[in-house]
């Protein structure tokens, strides 16, 4: 399927998304299906450590397919971020987008340096 052409869309969704990094392994946490003819539109990726005490590392990296599959490049890569405090990654004045990239996907994935010290925000638009 060929993806949507975005000066001639017909439909576009704003959506918000939050996924808590429980674990050190790459949590995927947000991914665009493959041959649905939809492209999102990230225009928001919050890191937010919630450990009280300490500073804590995450990477969050971009991915050729769906579920944080295929090749990984990554977009910050152990960040610090203070206790209580969020770091953005990815801002509305610099958004990315994800694709369908035929039949796999893409999607967005972040690792914590410590396992339940993070939550993800990503808020994004779906296009079609």
């Amino acid at each position: 399927m060929a993806e949507p052409n975005i000066a001639a869309l017909t439909t576009m969704t704003s959506k918000e998304q939050v996924t808590s990094a429980t674990t050190t392994s790459a949590t995927s946490i947000r991914h665009n299906a493959g041959s649905n003819n939809k492209v999102l539109k990230v225009n928001l990726v919050r890191l937010i450590n919630v450990d009280g005490s300490a500073a804590r590392t995450c990477t969050v990296s971009y991915h050729n397919a769906t579920n944080a599959g295929g090749t990984a490049t990554e977009l910050v890569q152990l960040k610090s971020v203070n206790n209580n405090d969020f770091f953005d990654v990815v801002t509305k004045d610099a958004p990315i987008y994800l694709e369908e990239n035929g039949s796999t996907g893409t999607s967005l994935s972040a690792t914590a340096g410590t396992a339940n010290d993070f939550k993800v925000v990503v808020s994004y638009e779906e296009i079609a």
